[in-house]
């Protein structure tokens, strides 16, 4: 005889993601109110090295802002500073260290980690932070495009492990994010255009409108004026919170819309040794799945070239010699194991609407990569 007792229930999430700039200036109030649940708070703050190297006054900012508002938080310790970029991921001293400070400073379910830095950052301490004490509530604070229109908005945290990117990590929403812009002023070229790729991604797989926004204001955007890419950051990130909130947030299922180029990115960022960010190797993704696209008879010519040139007049490279060779389509079959079920491909139907399918053709990958490799060196596109 078998008994079976069976039990299904829902939760809610909600949170906010905010917009603004010097957010820990002494009348800036948006860090205390988010805080003002009634009680007083302890905040555990990580950041990022490379915030802090670019922002000498911040960790004094950061005790300045708490000892005025004291009544509201006290600071748990001294921030931790920890390496930016992959090696925060790929190496599990740091989530560790995370951990640790937790237990050390009393770090409860009552209190907050809040980390400051790109998205690397951010995803290593979101998984300390999932994981201990069942969760801590964590507010982001990305200082970088990708981070800010992308990656901080989401509902996903992770480190690496076996050479494989994100192997280990929660879907565990954030409390809230704090997007400042003033933090982008300081990064370097790479940085500031690799988060445009996550919004030419959302764009061409679910609005025309926007990459058609993202194609006249390529030169501007590629020029670092900061009114186009507050409305991008912002757009983008609606799209992304859009689409959290639809159907499959936890991705149960095998489909991954967001991911389009994805599949080659992580494994060319592997690759490469990470030699490619992240941002940089989505590009070369998109770039290649939409080339795809163009050589199944999905897209035109001239749509693919619209593709290619927006890329290149933000100042991106779309080929490197680690394309070539089965490394890379390997790297099908390791993100068919992440999702875990059958193969799910985003594809491009047409600009502005993906299209998922469930097996690519492996020649035609290489004859996609041997047309970028001919772009890339002819500035023209070359099909036969």
């Amino acid at each position: 005889m078998n008994t079976i007792i069976e039990q299904s229930f829902s939760v809610p999430f909600k949170y906010q993601v905010c917009f603004s700039e010097d957010i820990f200036s002494l009348d800036n109030k948006l860090f205390t109110e988010l805080l003002a649940n009634g009680r007083h708070a302890k905040v555990l703050f990580v950041v990022d090295e490379g915030v802090s190297q670019a922002h000498p006054q911040l960790l004094s900012q950061l005790k300045a802002y708490a000892h005025v508002y004291s009544e509201f938080f006290t600071i748990a310790g001294e921030p931790i500073v920890v390496s930016g970029g992959e090696a925060a991921k790929n190496d599990e001293a740091y989530y560790k260290e995370i951990v640790e400070a937790t237990h050390v400073y009393g770090i409860d379910r009552h209190s907050y980690i809040a980390v400051i830095g790109g998205g690397a950052v951010i995803d290593m301490v979101g998984f300390a932070a999932a994981i201990s004490h069942r969760g801590i509530r964590l507010i982001r604070i990305p200082t970088t495009v990708l981070s800010q229109n992308d990656s901080a908005v989401g509902v996903k945290n992770s480190v690496n492990l076996f050479g494989k990117k994100n192997y280990l990590g929660t879907f565990t929403p954030p409390y809230a994010v704090l997007n400042d812009f003033n933090f982008l002023k300081t990064l370097d070229d790479r940085d500031w255009r690799s988060g445009i790729s996550e919004a030419i991604k959302v764009a061409l797989i679910k609005d025309l409108s926007f990459f058609n926004w993202i194609e006249d204001n390529s030169s501007a955007l590629a020029s670092r004026e900061m009114e186009p890419m507050k409305e991008l950051i912002i757009r983008c990130a609606q799209m992304h919170l859009d689409h959290i909130s639809g159907k499959d947030p936890f991705e149960f299922g095998s489909s991954r819309p967001l991911d389009f180029g994805h599949w080659a990115a992580h494994k060319l960022e592997h690759l490469t040794d990470f030699r490619i960010r992240h941002g940089e190797a989505v590009a070369i993704g998109i770039a290649l799945d939409s080339t795809y696209s163009h050589l199944k008879g999905w897209i035109s010519e001239d749509d693919l070239s619209r593709i290619i040139t927006v890329f290149k007049t933000l100042g991106f490279e779309l080929f490197a010699p680690e394309l070539g060779g089965e490394n890379l389509i390997k790297g099908l079959q390791e993100f068919q194991e992440h999702l875990g079920g059958q193969l799910t491909i985003m594809l491009l139907k047409a600009l502005g609407k993906g299209e998922e399918v469930h097996e690519m053709d492996h020649d035609l990958i290489y004859q996609a990569i041997d047309l970028l490799k001919s772009y890339n060196q002819t500035q023209n596109l070359v099909t036969n």
